[in-house]
C-alpha cells in the first residue's frame, strides 16, 4: 500500500480538529483560511487550507477533484494531464504552465481515495505523493517537481462543503517571493472558486459525455 490507514484518518480527523499549533495563519480571503509552516531544508512553506464551497454536494466535488480528463477543460494551468503506470503501480503525470519566462513544471504522483463513516458522517479523503515513475521521465525544458505531497478531505456542511486540504512541494529553481505568496495568498482561494464552479458544471459535463457515446456508438 502507497498510504497508510493513518495518513488517511489524520486527514479526516483536521476537518473538525485542526491540527494548527505549529502552523502560523497567513491570510483569510473569501471565507477560505490559510496556514503555513516553514521548512528549514527547503526554505519553503507548506501550507493548511480550511474552506467551504457552497451550494456543492462533497461527493460531486471528491469526483471532480480526481477526474483528469474533465480537469483539462477547467484549470488553465494545465498543460498535459494523463494516468501513468509502472508495473501494477498507477499514477498521475501532470505539467504545469508557469507565467514566462519561467520554464514549465511536471510531476509524477500517486493518488488515493477513501471513503469513510465518521460519527455518521460520510468523509471523502484523498491523498497524493510524488514518486519516481520509470515510463514517465524528467524531459529536457521541464523542472521535474519530485518533493510534492498533497491531502484533502472533505464532508457535507449545510447546503455545501467543508473541506480540508494540506499541501507542500519544491518546485526548484528560482522562483520570485511575489510569485509564491501571489499563489498562496490569492492562488488556493481563486482554486476554491473554481472548484465550486467546475462542480456545478460537472452534470453538465458528464452529459455531453453520454450523448457524444450515443453519436459514436
Amino acid at each position: 500500500m502507497d498510504f497508510t490507514d493513518e495518513e488517511f484518518e489524520e486527514a479526516c480527523s483536521e476537518l473538525d480538529n485542526p491540527r494548527i499549533s505549529d502552523y502560523e495563519f497567513f491570510v483569510e480571503s473569501s471565507g477560505v483560511q490559510i496556514y503555513r509552516k516553514y521548512q528549514e531544508d527547503s526554505g519553503l512553506y507548506e501550507y493548511k487550507v480550511f474552506g467551504t464551497l457552497s451550494g456543492v454536494g462533497p461527493e460531486t466535488c471528491a469526483k471532480v477533484y480526481v477526474d483528469l480528463e474533465y480537469r483539462k477543460t477547467w484549470d488553465s494551468y494545465v498543460n498535459k494531464l494523463y494516468k501513468v503506470k509502472d508495473g501494477d503501480r498507477e499514477g498521475v503525470y501532470w505539467r504545469v504552465n508557469y507565467p514566462f519566462p519561467m520554464s514549465s513544471r511536471d510531476y509524477a504522483f500517486i493518488r488515493e481515495s477513501r471513503e469513510f463513516e465518521i460519527n455518521d458522517e460520510h468523509v471523502w479523503v484523498i491523498l497524493g505523493r510524488s514518486v519516481p515513475f520509470a515510463s514517465k521521465p524528467p524531459v529536457a525544458g521541464v523542472i521535474r517537481v519530485d518533493d510534492f505531497k498533497q491531502s484533502m478531505a472533505i464532508k457535507a456542511s449545510g447546503d455545501g462543503s467543508k473541506a480540508f486540504m494540506h499541501y507542500y512541494d519544491n518546485p526548484k529553481g528560482m522562483i520570485p517571493t511575489w510569485l509564491v505568496n501571489w499563489a498562496a495568498k490569492t492562488g488556493v482561494p481563486g482554486f476554491m472558486q473554481s472548484m465550486t464552479d467546475a462542480c456545478n458544471g460537472y452534470p453538465e459535463y458528464l452529459a455531453k459525455l453520454e450523448r457524444s457515446k450515443g453519436t459514436t456508438s
